[in-house]
């Protein structure tokens, strides 16, 4: 199918190919998978009736877009997904910096080829991965990143600093017929965003004293967070205008969609000898963290927490019930509430608290995850029906759990309590004794956060007992 393509500008006319506007390719493109029902933007979650919407709208007004919201909340992968709306390849003139259509060329190598050349001018199909850019914006950045400059190298070679062909073009010129990305737009200088106001709106290009006319073709969205307006910078005025629209982003609305995005995301090995579960009970539990972290007043919530918290600190707890089956020689592994402590190391770099004590970090997220496993268990649990076990605990006996411990040693403890086993099995929703042993230590520490059982720690253990008739 390749050779079928046509390979010189002669060709392309022949073959009766049209080359479209960007904006007007991916507006195409847009109406094509709405009428087949298609997925537009794959592996976005929970954005289906609020962002998701507001972006195609844009698309179809052929507006630039700012995408505006806390960190981590998928602005970069939704912007990324766009390259998905334009064509699988597109014709650009051999060899030309800037994709150069073949039948209206901008740049002056390309133009002076066509010029020379005409129906022979070669063409070359690019892939539409090729036509992303993307820049993180940071003070650093100049107008000869984004923009250009002139060549020292080309000017030794003879030519003359008015010429066209000494300029090396930046990222956005580069990024011609494509679509070009901004991530953090207010950490831009402000005289970089005038330049980058100018090339977008005005067309041309000043490098140098030296102006040129530069009828770049470039679909520009960029990404800001709210915070930064007031701590590091802002986008000038009429940058914002330019941009049709300014779209608000959020984080996961329920635990539902926190958690089918940690499923998502989380990294998976390939040559995993352990089959790793994370029960339903802790999914929600490590996604009630997240969600109470986005409401505590102990964290700064300007920064935002991320949804990359949940991520991390699943793929933590799921590691810690690895190497437990490891050490204990078990094929299966499941998170329990006593490797809920791994997340510190996931979450302490990931939070911005509102006081700034050494250590407090530990304390936050201990008090962040008892409340996420008290809510999750009395969402999930009857007391009423676990008073049996509640009674057996206040006539003077205990039960051991440890994260080191063998799932069947959980089981068999277990099993000498009323109901507990039983209920256990309900929760985890299979025989796996792994998921069982968790849903065991979950039912247990959601009696105590409910002040039902006395718990008492000891090195790498806990011991629940009942209150002995105090209650």
């Amino acid at each position: 199918m390749a050779d079928a393509k046509p390979r010189t500008l002669g060709e392309l006319k022949a073959a009766g190919y049209k080359v479209r506007p960007v904006k007007d390719e991916m507006r195409r493109n847009l109406i094509e998978k709405i009428r087949r029902e298609e997925v537009i933007f794959p592996g976005i979650i929970g954005y289906e009736d609020s962002v998701l919407p507001q972006v195609e709208n844009a698309i179809l007004s052929g507006q630039d877009i700012i995408l505006l919201g806390e960190r981590g909340q998928g602005k970069s992968r939704l912007i990324r997904s766009l390259v998905n709306l334009l064509d699988e390849e597109t014709p650009i003139v051999t060899g030309s910096e800037l994709f150069d259509d073949p039948y209206n060329p901008v740049s002056k190598m390309a133009r002076e080829l066509v010029a020379e050349k005409g129906d022979a001018t070669p063409i070359e199909w690019v892939h539409r991965s090729r036509r992303y850019g993307e820049k993180l914006a940071t003070p650093d950045i100049t107008i000869a990143d984004l923009i250009g400059e002139v060549d020292p190298i080309k000017v030794a070679e003879g030519r003359y600093l008015s010429d066209e062909l000494t300029i090396h073009y930046g990222l956005i010129p580069r990024t011609n017929r494509g679509i070009f990305c901004i991530n953090e737009l207010p950490d831009l200088a402000e005289r970089i965003q005038v330049g980058l106001l100018n090339i977008l709106e005005e067309r041309d290009v000043q490098i140098r004293g030296y102006r040129i006319q530069l009828p770049l073709d470039v679909f520009f969205v960029a990404s800001a967070n709210p915070e930064d307006y007031t701590n590091r910078g802002r986008i000038i005025t009429p940058l914002k205008d330019r941009c049709g629209s300014e779209i608000r982003t959020h984080y996961p609305r329920t635990n539902a969609l926190e958690i089918e995005i940690m499923d998502q995301e989380r990294y998976r090995f390939d040559d995993d000898e352990i089959k790793a579960s994370g029960p339903n009970f802790m999914k929600e539990v490590v996604a009630e963290v997240t969600q109470l972290a986005r409401r505590s007043p102990d964290i700064n919530q300007r920064s935002g927490v991320s949804v990359r918290v949940s991520i991390a600190n699943y793929e933590n707890t799921i590691s810690n019930a690895v190497k437990r089956s490891i050490r204990t020689d078990e094929n299966t592994a499941a998170p329990r509430v006593s490797d809920l402590p791994s997340i510190v190391a996931s979450m302490a770099g990931k939070i911005e608290l509102e006081a700034t004590d050494d250590g407090r970090e530990e304390h936050v997220i201990d008090k962040l995850t008892q409340s996420a496993v008290l809510n999750v268990f009395n969402r999930n649990a009857s007391l009423q029906d676990l008073e049996p076990m509640v009674a057996y605990f206040d006539q003077g006996n205990s039960i051991e759990v440890s994260e080191a411990m063998r799932s069947s040693d959980y089981m068999q403890a277990a099993g000498k309590v009323p109901g507990l086993l039983e209920h256990a099995r309900t929760l985890a929703g299979n025989d796996d004794p792994a998921v069982i042993a968790s849903a065991i230590e979950f039912i247990l520490e959601g009696l105590h956060l409910n002040r039902k059982l006395n718990k008492d720690k000891v090195t790498g253990r806990s011991q629940y007992r009942g209150h002995h008739g105090l209650l």
